[in-house]
């Protein structure tokens, strides 16, 4: 399956990682976030737990990137979405018993950042609004069925189908 039900063992999951995360880079302007539907609690989400690494100033992206990069990490560029920079963990001699046994994906972006702001809003509502969250989930849950379960397939669903229901609660929120 796609999709897993909620697993409690998500937040603390991320809050390891962000502790590693915490302990190797190398800068104060720092705010580690956890996105996404794992972030969100009781809501089917594919297990892979998000994370948006925040920074209020520009020149510190260099810092953070080369902390990243120390830490195993190849920068990826922004995959299309300007202003949040995508990492991956590369395979490493010297492994990392958190980072390579949690699945995650890592994005680095300003607090400014129309996306990361986004990506705020949207948590915040759902984790709020309990009717918003079932509506998502079920979403969620038909869009994985009519990919059937592929990732690729299910991304490009989400894409076109999950958008329009994005947008209204992000401008649910921000009118709230």
């Amino acid at each position: 399956m796609l999709l897993s039900p909620y697993q409690f063992t998500w937040p603390n999951d991320f809050l390891k990682l962000k502790e590693t995360f915490i302990s190797n880079i190398h800068t104060q302007d720092v705010i580690i976030e956890h996105v996404g539907s794992t972030s969100i609690e009781n809501i089917s989400a594919k297990p892979i737990i998000d994370i948006d690494i925040a920074y209020e100033h520009n020149s510190t992206f260099f810092q953070i990137k080369a902390d990243l990069e120390n830490l195993g990490y190849a920068h990826n560029g922004n995959q299309g979405i300007e202003g949040r920079e995508v990492f991956k963990r590369k395979i490493l001699s010297k492994l990392n018993p958190i980072l390579d046994s949690i699945p995650h994906h890592l994005y680095l972006c300003n607090s400014k950042n129309d996306e990361y702001i986004r990506h705020i809003v949207f948590r915040d509502y759902l984790r709020a609004n309990t009717d918003a969250r079932i509506e998502y989930e079920r979403l969620k849950t038909s869009i994985a069925a009519n990919s059937n379960h592929d990732k690729k397939q299910y991304a490009l669903l989400k894409e076109d189908l999950a958008k329009p229901f994005v947008e209204k609660i992000i401008s649910k929120a921000k009118l709230g």
